[in-house]
């Protein structure tokens, strides 16, 4: 099967399943940016999203997505270890060239996914989850997520565990991005510099939009 026997099927798999963690990024940017502007207009957000079943389908599709994303970029790093054997310690010349995150992608992904389902665990399960189902997972009222978030990020221990969450988010972005539209076809010497100033300025401004809400939170 081609998808998995040849490197461009591999490479065609973590761009799409890639995607997902893209899009999920980007909409919860979005939304979560609204909490530092208007409280009552993010508890809204929050409420609407919660209280339907599309939503929750669509947050399980993104989910599961980037599941697959990181389980086969496991698969693909332990296959290529296995097949370099002791190459894999050598250093080579050429390497001075390739982008730091590049050689590091499969530990951003690692660091990525610790800090997501410590996310997922705050947010998802102590709001989405408990408003759904009834179940009071905390010492908080579920409806009020935007006073939650305010309590969360109090400490400023969890202040700068985001942050640095969202340092290795930035660096595996901005060289996902553009791999992933690379290899979907923008490769050509025209485009690939524009695709790489796009994929920079998009990761950019998701963490950013991301990364306000600790900072907000932390000097306020």
């Amino acid at each position: 099967m081609w998808l998995i026997d040849s490197s461009i099927g591999r490479k065609f798999i973590m761009s799409i399943t890639g995607a997902f963690l893209v899009l999920f990024l980007i909409f919860h940017s979005l939304m979560n940016i609204v909490v530092i502007i208007s409280p009552e207009g993010y508890n809204a957000i929050c409420e609407f999203l919660g209280a339907n079943w599309y939503a929750v389908v669509g947050t399980i599709v993104l989910a599961a997505g980037f599941v697959i994303h990181i389980v086969y970029a496991l698969y693909l790093t332990l296959q290529n270890m296995r097949a370099r054997g002791k190459q894999r310690y050598d250093v080579s010349e050429n390497q001075k060239s390739v982008e730091w995150s590049s050689q590091n992608m499969f530990v951003l992904g690692v660091i990525v996914l610790g800090f997501l389902v410590l996310h997922f665990y705050n947010f998802w399960y102590k709001m989405q989850f408990a408003e759904l189902t009834g179940i009071q997972t905390g010492l908080f009222d579920p409806a009020n997520g935007a006073a939650y978030v305010s309590d969360l990020f109090s400490s400023w221990i969890y202040c700068v565990v985001y942050i640095v969450w969202l340092v290795a988010l930035w660096f595996h972005l901005t060289h996902g991005v553009w791999s992933a539209l690379h290899t979907l076809g923008w490769n050509n010497k025209t485009w690939m510099p524009r695709v790489k100033m796009i994929s920079n300025i998009v990761s950019t401004i998701v963490i950013l939009m991301f990364m306000s809400i600790p900072v907000y939170y932390l000097f306020s």
